[in-house]
């Protein structure tokens, strides 16, 4: 059984177990996250797909850290202009765990 939920703008495949980093979400250490917008269900080889989203399907995860990505950097230079910069930038992460994918029906 997996599921494709969206988090923040972007989409995940899951399944129960797995740990991920999401983009942070304002929920502490050890609490529970609800995830309700899913976009697909696989269940039993039969597949659900929503128009956008699936109703009666939720994601239930578990906060584990709140962390710091790897850092990103961003190089600029003009030739023969005397001119560049570097900037660095590490985004606010939040990593789950997947505890349980619940279907409607």
């Amino acid at each position: 059984m997996y599921a494709v939920i969206e988090i923040g703008a972007k989409q995940y495949n899951v399944k129960k177990g797995d740990v991920l980093d999401v983009d942070k979400q304002d929920v502490k250490e050890g609490k529970d996250l609800s995830i309700e917008k899913v976009l697909l269900l696989s269940k039993d080889k039969k597949v659900e797909v929503g128009q956008p989203y699936l109703k009666g399907v939720k994601v239930t995860a578990e906060v584990v850290d709140q962390v710091k990505g790897d850092k990103v950097i961003s190089f600029k230079y003009r030739r023969r202009k005397s001119s560049h910069w570097t900037k660095g930038h590490r985004a606010k992460l939040t990593r789950i765990r997947i505890k349980e994918i619940e279907s409607g029906s």
